[in-house]
């Protein structure tokens, strides 16, 4: 089993950026990032498989996020830009292998601890 350390969450105002981080113990094929908010269920936010190449988002942040790895770091990050309040949560870094349902949280393998991102009007 990976493990895995994120860092780089904060408080940001709306519209600002933050880059989030995961520093895995091993290699995954398949990385993600997940979020959970007070009250709600963990959800996909993004993954990537392999070297890269291959991401995919969920809806509600496509064309704000960017998730990306260094396989020689074995670290993926994630890049959040225009950030609104709804964005926020506990994000989790999560890895398995392959990404079929990447989003279904039973796949999962490892979760990170959690990185807390909070965003203010």
């Amino acid at each position: 089993q990976v493990q895995l350390v994120e860092s780089g969450g904060g408080s940001v105002q709306t519209g600002g950026s933050l880059k989030l981080s995961c520093a895995a113990s091993g290699y995954r094929s398949c990385m993600a990032w997940f979020r959970q908010a007070p009250g709600k269920e963990r959800e996909g936010v993004a993954a990537i498989l392999g070297a890269g190449d291959s991401t995919t988002y969920s809806d509600s942040v496509k064309g704000r996020f960017t998730i990306s790895r260094d396989n020689a770091k074995n670290t993926v990050y994630l890049e959040m830009n225009n950030l609104q309040p709804e964005d926020t949560a506990m994000y989790y870094c999560a890895a398995r292998s392959g990404c079929y349902m990447w989003s279904d949280v039973r796949f999962i393998s490892s979760w990170g601890q959690g990185t807390q991102v909070t965003v203010f009007l």
